[in-house]
C-alpha cells in the first residue's frame, strides 16, 4: 500500500486530493513540520527524508518519493484509467508539466512558502508585488476552460486548487480574479476536493501553522 506523509493544508494536500480521486488506498502520516517531528511515534520527519518537506510519498516497494510535481504524477501513471494525466505521448502530457512547475514555482515557492515561514520584516514586498502578475497567467488560461489541461481534472487541477485555497490566509483576495473564483468553486465542488479539504481542516486543528 502507498503511504504518503503530509501536514495539513500543506502541498500535500493536493496528493491527497489526486489519491482520492484515482481511488487508491493509502496509508496517511501525519507530519509536524515545524519540529520535523512525525506524529504517529513522534520521530524524527528527516529520518523519512533529508529535505524535511511534505509531500513524501513510500512506494509500495518501500522507494520514497519527494516533491508535489513528481508525486502527482506518479499518482496519476498509478492508476492511469481515472485519467488524472494525458498519457505519454499525447502532447497535453508536457502541458500538464508545464502547469505542475508553473504552480510549485511561481505561485508555491516564490509567494506561498515565503509569506508563511518568513517574518514579514519588509522582505515580502516583491513576492507580494509579484503574486498579481503571476496569478494573471492562470486567470486568462481559465478565461474559457473548465480545467487546466484538456478536457478533464488532472493532477494539475488538484495542484492548483490548493494553492488557490492558501492566497486567502496569505492575504490575497482571488475575488479580483473572476475566473481563478468560479474555478476554485468548480473544484471545491468535487466530492474528493470536498473531502480531503474537510479531512485535513479538522486536523489543522490540532497542528500549528506553517502550511505551505
Amino acid at each position: 500500500m502507498l503511504q504518503l506523509y503530509f501536514s495539513p493544508m500543506a502541498c500535500s494536500l493536493a496528493s491527497r486530493i489526486a489519491l482520492t480521486e484515482a481511488g487508491l488506498d493509502a496509508r496517511y502520516h501525519l507530519v509536524h513540520l515545524r519540529t520535523k517531528t512525525v506524529a504517529d511515534d513522534d520521530s524524527d520527519f528527516r529520518g523519512v527524508s533529508p529535505k524535511g518537506a511534505v509531500p513524501v510519498l513510500v512506494l509500495e516497494n518501500g522507494d520514497r518519493l519527494t516533491e508535489s510535481a513528481a508525486v502527482l504524477q506518479y499518482i496519476a501513471d498509478a492508476k492511469p484509467e481515472a485519467g488524472l494525466a494525458p498519457r505519454i505521448g499525447d502532447p497535453d502530457r508536457y502541458r500538464l508539466h508545464e502547469w505542475l512547475s508553473f504552480i510549485g514555482a511561481e505561485i508555491h515557492k516564490a509567494f506561498l512558502f515565503p509569506t508563511f515561514w518568513y517574518k514579514d520584516d519588509g522582505s515580502l514586498a516583491k513576492p507580494r508585488a509579484r503574486i498579481t502578475q503571476t496569478l494573471a497567467v492562470p486567470s486568462a488560461h481559465l478565461a474559457d476552460r473548465e480545467f487546466l489541461v484538456g478536457d478533464r481534472f488532472t493532477v494539475a487541477d488538484a495542484h492548483l486548487t490548493w494553492a488557490l485555497l492558501l492566497l486567502r490566509p496569505a492575504g490575497v483576495d482571488i475575488a479580483q480574479w473572476p475566473s481563478l473564483s468560479a474555478y476554485l468553486a468548480r473544484m471545491q465542488a468535487r466530492p474528493s476536493v470536498r473531502d480531503a479539504i474537510a479531512t485535513e481542516m479538522e486536523l489543522r486543528k490540532t497542528v500549528p501553522a506553517n502550511p505551505a
